[in-house]
């Protein structure tokens, strides 16, 4: 018994090294874009956690948009493993084609997560740009950026999360098991989004951008597997 807690200890310590961290909390950013600041930052100063992770695309934005704003319990979905998030009873279904009545999103509405969940508010939408969301609550934000790079688009997304009533312990907790596991389900949606949205550009077209940026330098979390 003594043996396993130790072990136990020892694989916490691992996972919750600096190394490990910055691994988990900023898979496939930028070290720009991981410390960088990003639009909708401002709407919560001073988070206990965050996360920025990211993606590239082999589409422009306007292949990407879509995607982002049809997201929802009810709606296109979350991109990532639906059983899990079933689970928590969030009613997630993943849509593999855009859906028209999902694309008129606009700041001031409100998605639930899950048929009885607290609600996420649209505080910025900039279409083809930066989506936004803050939790009714104000203790989580959730922001998505496109930034284009030639014909390529970075799909970066950033969490910023509060635990303004959660004790040092709790805090600790939750982190060790959170921020492994957010990764988990992110990693799956930017590859979900990533993967659909590169189905939309025609063949054609995808050869034109291979073509054009061939040569250059490419930054893309995704072939980490």
């Amino acid at each position: 018994m003594r043996l396993s807690w130790i072990i136990a200890a020892g694989v916490a310590v691992a996972a919750y090294s600096p190394p490990a961290r910055r691994w988990y909390l900023t898979w496939g950013a930028t070290p720009e874009e991981a410390t960088g600041p990003l639009a909708g930052d401002e709407l919560l100063l001073e988070p206990d956690l965050q996360s920025t992770r990211a993606v590239t695309v082999d589409a422009p934005p306007a292949a990407v948009w879509p995607w982002l704003v049809q997201m929802g319990s009810g709606r296109g979905g979350a991109y990532t493993y639906d059983w899990i998030e079933n689970l928590l009873g969030l009613g997630m279904h993943s849509a593999d084609e855009i859906l028209p009545r999902f694309q008129h999103l606009a700041v001031g509405d409100v998605l639930p997560l899950g048929p009885d969940g607290p609600g996420m508010r649209v505080e910025i939408c900039e279409p083809e740009q930066t989506l936004s969301f803050r939790s009714e609550d104000g203790d989580w934000v959730w922001t998505f950026r496109l930034h284009p790079e030639g014909a390529y688009t970075r799909l970066v997304s950033r969490n910023r999360i509060a635990a303004p009533t959660a004790s040092w312990p709790a805090r600790i907790v939750t982190r060790l098991v959170m921020e492994p596991g957010s990764l988990i389900m992110e990693r799956r949606m930017l590859l979900g989004i990533k993967e659909r949205a590169e189905r939309t550009v025609p063949p054609s077209e995808q050869t034109a951008v291979r073509r054009e940026t061939s040569g250059l330098s490419r930054r893309d979390g995704s072939g980490d597997g």
